[in-house]
């Protein structure tokens, strides 16, 4: 007879988290993670283990003749599967990354039942959101720029926005998920106006995309950080969660003609958009 753990693993769901920067994304992990059959954190390295050994089973070694797509599949699986044997209490995972809107192919073909939900914001808010990282820094520099410190707001939102920049990088993976035309229901759009202003709505949205039963959340008593992680970036706060869900009005930092330049690019926000009838909430 197959070991406890063993039928606890094959009864284990897979999500996946993606979308923008500066979105919600840490916040909806955080909020998952309230409930106690779910496990979901901050952006974890498993999209990038993936892409080193796709790339290694690929024609790049030269004995990846002898590997077959069965194998290659079998073997992708298996390391999400691995990556999560310590958490056997959890019955759904969710990982995070913003590589997954760039490889919906692929989680459909290792998880045929997983969902991705794609956490995305007006992004001249994002891009204002790293500029307000970026100052509380006056005598740090941040890796997200390569510790490059002659920079100035232009040549920072440049640089984010680039196509393989932090949000540049994001945005075109997001649109790709978006315009893919995958199989119906893998993808949901999570607005952070949405989560922010009405996060009970915005909540229960998410639970009946993934099929599981509503849970109860506390809005108002969220506790989440990565503290070294942001250290190591050098952009303390990239992922601290406030401890209560609201939105906050503010004016925008960014010149005007850089706010400008990005205020008509929420293509969700447009249904003529939305060909493949992706829910946006």
């Amino acid at each position: 007879m197959p070991a406890a753990r063993d039928i606890a693993k094959s009864a284990r769901k897979f999500h996946f988290i993606s979308g923008l920067p500066r979105a919600g994304s840490t916040l909806l992990a955080a909020l998952l993670n309230q409930n106690p059959r779910f496990r979901s954190g901050m952006t974890s390295p498993l999209a990038d283990i993936m892409g080193v050994v796709m790339a290694e089973t690929s024609s790049k070694n030269d004995f990846s003749f002898d590997v077959s797509d069965e194998q290659r599949v079998a073997m992708l699986r298996g390391l999400v599967e691995n990556f999560y044997e310590g958490q056997a209490d959890a019955g759904v995972v969710f990982d995070n990354s913003r590589l997954w809107c760039s490889r919906m192919q692929l989680l459909e073909t290792l998880f045929p039942e997983a969902k991705v939900i794609a956490c995305v914001r007006q992004l001249p808010w994002v891009l204002d959101s790293m500029e307000r990282l970026v100052r509380r820094q006056k005598v740090g520099v941040s890796k997200v720029f390569r510790f490059d410190t002659n920079t100035t707001v232009y040549s920072r939102v440049e640089a984010l926005t680039d196509p393989r920049g932090m949000v540049g990088f994001a945005f075109q993976a997001t649109k790709d998920a978006f315009y893919g035309q995958y199989s119906p229901g893998h993808l949901l759009l999570l607005t952070y106006e949405s989560l922010a202003r009405n996060p009970s709505a915005a909540m229960r949205a998410v639970y009946q995309f993934i099929g599981e039963p509503w849970f109860e959340h506390d809005f108002e008593r969220i506790s989440y950080n990565a503290d070294e992680f942001d250290a190591r970036v050098g952009m303390p706060g990239l992922h601290t969660v406030r401890p209560k869900v609201e939105p906050i009005e503010r004016a925008s930092i960014l010149p005007r003609e850089i706010f400008a330049r990005f205020a008509n690019e929420s293509f969700w926000m447009d249904p003529k958009n939305n060909i493949s009838q992706v829910p946006v909430v």
